[in-house]
């Protein structure tokens, strides 16, 4: 469960859950597509979020997790459904800035935690730090 968390949390910064051609050419989230969406947490960690025009996304948490689904938009949020390395049995929803994603924004990760997001051009791949508390 804790992985399924993290890797929801990295994609927290859009929402999807079964994305239709409509939801793939909303302009709000077109400008991820070839690009890397990077959630930043509290302890300077990153997650990023690799969104494709056909409705598949893969993600790296935090901790290097890796994990992969459907997104789809739904009204203003972008909502994520995991698929691998298991299905969630929930989708992840958050919402996307109103002007798009041209500038940084700040969200809710799904473990409540306040993190700071911004899309990066071409493929980011940060590197996890471990925390204090782990090893």
């Amino acid at each position: 469960m804790r992985t399924l968390m993290l890797i929801l949390v990295g994609a927290s910064i859009l929402c999807p859950t079964g994305a239709s051609g409509a939801s793939a050419g909303d302009f709000r989230v077109a400008r991820a597509f070839g690009n890397t969406i990077v959630s930043t947490y509290p302890d300077g960690r990153t997650a990023e979020l690799w969104l494709k025009a056909d409705g598949s996304y893969t993600a790296q948490g935090r901790r290097g997790d890796r994990s992969s689904g459907r997104w789809a938009v739904k009204g203003d949020k972008l909502c994520l459904k995991q698929a691998r390395p298991f299905p969630a049995p929930f989708s992840y929803c958050t919402s996307i800035p109103p002007a798009g994603m041209s500038k940084p924004w700040r969200a809710k990760a799904v473990t409540g935690e306040r993190i700071s997001v911004r899309l990066v051009e071409g493929r980011y791949v940060g590197k996890p730090r471990p925390s204090a508390t782990e090893g």
